[in-house]
């Protein structure tokens, strides 16, 4: 790779990026971010149909970039195996694969009891938010191994290294992820695959951060909450920096001092 690929704006013309949860917030945002490079995107989204349609409009009115929606519930593994196979039959492999989909599930916050937590939603969170995310990668890496590049990414959360603000499930399933990125980094630095994992806090225009409190505001030392297009340049970043590798980045206006 010349220096003269790596700092073109169109060095992501005819790659292909599967990006879970892109029907609006993060990753809506990191879509147009990485289509504005040339890259096409398959816009995967579960139920919110029409606002993935949205996005795919958006997508193809840019030069030369092809979308395409793609429905799939990755709460369940069954789900992956229906998106993998779906992309490749309408778009081809992947070769970025930005994990971005998840859920809280319950809220008790950080004060809250454990006890209100059952062990079958804590499998279901780690599912949703891990399980499912490491079969993806898992199903995606053969392709990029072959090829010899790829860019793997995982939305985790400032929560993984704080215990956050919505409760142990939602917490541990985060910071499972980057036993995921430091293993599948390590392994794959050599094969010109680089996998990564962005840790946002407090995004708004998120299903996640829909409604936030003036409270959560005051965790954060730059006084304001974060915004997706904050969390894509992160990610646009990631994807075309062959360099890095193996790194957690913490998005989070001050709130932790350093990373974990």
């Amino acid at each position: 790779m010349s220096a003269d690929d790596i700092t073109s704006p169109h060095s992501l013309k005819g790659k292909l990026a599967l990006i879970t949860g892109c029907s609006g917030g993060i990753g809506k945002a990191t879509a147009l971010a990485l289509a504005k490079r040339g890259c096409s995107i398959a816009v995967h989204y579960n139920s919110s149909k029409e606002k993935a349609e949205e996005v795919v409009s958006e997508l193809i009115a840019l030069p030369e970039v092809k979308a395409v929606a793609f429905q799939a519930d990755l709460s369940e593994y069954e789900g992956v195996h229906k998106l993998h196979a779906a992309v490749i039959a309408e778009m081809g492999h992947p070769d970025i694969l930005f994990n971005n989909s998840g859920v809280t599930n319950k809220v008790i916050g950080p004060q809250g009891d454990i006890q209100d937590i059952s062990a079958e939603m804590f499998e279901r969170t780690w599912r949703t938010n891990t399980g499912t995310a490491f079969l993806l990668t898992q199903k995606c890496l053969p392709y990029m191994l072959q090829q010899k590049y790829g860019r793997i990414i995982f939305c985790s959360s400032v929560a993984a290294g704080t215990g956050g603000v919505i409760g142990p499930h939602y917490a541990s399933s985060k910071s499972a992820m980057h036993g995921l990125v430091h293993w599948i980094a390590s392994r794959h630095a050599k094969d010109g695959v680089t996998c990564n994992a962005v840790a946002p806090a407090l995004i708004i225009d998120t299903t996640m951060m829909s409604n936030p409190s003036d409270q959560l505001k005051e965790k954060i030392p730059v006084g304001r909450f974060g915004l997706p297009v904050e969390i894509a340049t992160i990610v646009e970043m990631l994807v075309t920096n062959a360099y890095m590798t193996n790194k957690i980045i913490v998005a989070d206006g001050g709130w932790t001092p350093s990373a974990f």
